[in-house]
C-alpha cells in the first residue's frame, strides 16, 4: 500500500462519518480515528509489521541455543561488578577522557583516585564540564569511548573503593 492509497483512505473515512477504521494486511496495519467536535481532528496511526524470512526458520532452533550460554556468562559478570562503584554521567553531552587532544588522559585503568579528582570532561552546549570523582579508589574500567555521546545517568567508570 503506497502513500496515495493511504491518503485517499483517510479522505474516504473522514467523509463517511465513521469514528474509527482499522485495516490490517500481511505487511501493514492502519488505524484511522476521526475526532468529534470535542476532540478536534483526526488521528492516523501507520505501523509496519516485520515479515519473518522464510529460510531462517530452518535455522531457528540453533539460534536460541547460542544466546543461552551468553546469558549465563553475563550473570557472573554482573555479580563481579556489584562490588564496584559506578560513576555516572550527570549531564547529556560528549565524553572526553583528555583535557585537550595533545594532553594525556585524566585517568587510566589501574590509577588510584581520590575524592574530587577530575575523571573526564563532558561537553554540553559548547561548555566543558569537569566530572569529579565522588569516591576514592582504583579505576577498574572505563565504560565509554573517548569523544562519544553520553546520556544522563549513563555509567562512565567502575571504581573499586577497597
Amino acid at each position: 500500500m503506497d502513500i496515495k492509497e493511504i491518503q485517499s483512505l483517510i479522505k474516504f473515512v473522514a467523509k463517511s462519518g465513521a469514528s474509527e477504521v482499522k485495516l490490517e494486511t500481511d505487511d501493514i496495519k492502519i488505524t484511522i480515528r476521526t475526532g468529534s467536535a470535542s476532540s478536534g481532528g483526526e488521528t492516523t496511526y501507520v505501523q509496519q509489521i516485520p515479515m519473518p524470512a522464510q529460510q531462517p526458520m530452518a535455522q531457528a532452533p540453533a539460534a536460541p541455543a547460542a544466546p543461552a550460554p551468553a546469558a549465563a556468562e553475563e550473570a557472573p559478570k554482573a555479580e563481579d561488578d556489584s562490588k564496584y562503584i559506578t560513576i555516572k554521567s550527570p549531564i547529556i553531552g560528549t565524553f572526553y577522557r583528555k583535557p585537550s587532544p595533545d594532553k594525556p588522559s585524566f585517568v587510566e585503568v589501574g590509577d588510584t583516585i581520590s575524592q574530587g579528582d577530575v575523571l573526564c570532561v563532558i561537553e554540553a552546549m559548547k561548555l566543558f564540564n569537569d566530572i569529579e570523582s565522588e569516591v576514592s579508589g582504583k579505576v577498574v574500567k572505563v565504560l565509554v569511548d573517548d569523544s562519544s555521546p553520553v546520556e544522563f545517568d549513563q555509567p562512565l567508570f567502575l571504581i573499586d573503593p577497597s
